[in-house]
């Protein structure tokens, strides 16, 4: 595959959404832990361990380190896609798939939605699948 084909792959595009998706989580939880410890905290050494103090702070921070399990995954396939190609077009769809679920499963999870949340992340988990499927089938 050339420079040019690479660069216009539509994973590479999504691969930057999903990074900007990961700022927005991380910064998202840096806020809400600054506005219940205050900035003090926030500026200081944050020695220790110190646990959210509320239930959103701690909702978001477990839905950020949700997204960390899987976006190593996700970013391996896309790049292993947008080098290998998709001409089947189902890694692409997983993609999306598994960006769409992430996506909605933020709010649900700060909600603190239940089941729906477990199916959403689900689908994020058939995403992945879609991918891997995608270069080894």
């Amino acid at each position: 595959m050339d420079a040019a084909a690479l660069a216009a792959s539509p994973f590479l595009t999504l691969v930057a959404w999903s990074a900007a998706l990961l700022v927005v989580q991380v910064m998202l939880q840096g806020a809400l832990a600054t506005h219940e410890r205050g900035a003090d905290w926030n500026a200081g050494p944050r020695d220790g361990e110190a646990k959210p103090l509320g239930k959103l702070a701690g909702r978001v921070e477990r839905a950020s380190a949700n997204l960390r399990e899987t976006y190593p995954a996700f970013v391996g396939l896309a790049l292993a896609l947008a080098l290998a190609g998709d001409p089947s077009g189902w890694g692409y769809n997983g993609a999306l798939l598994w960006f769409a679920c992430r996506l909605i499963y933020i709010p649900l999870y700060l909600a603190g939605i239940a089941y729906v949340r477990s199916l959403i992340w689900l689908g994020s988990l058939a995403g992945l699948f879609m991918m891997f499927a995608a270069l080894v089938l």
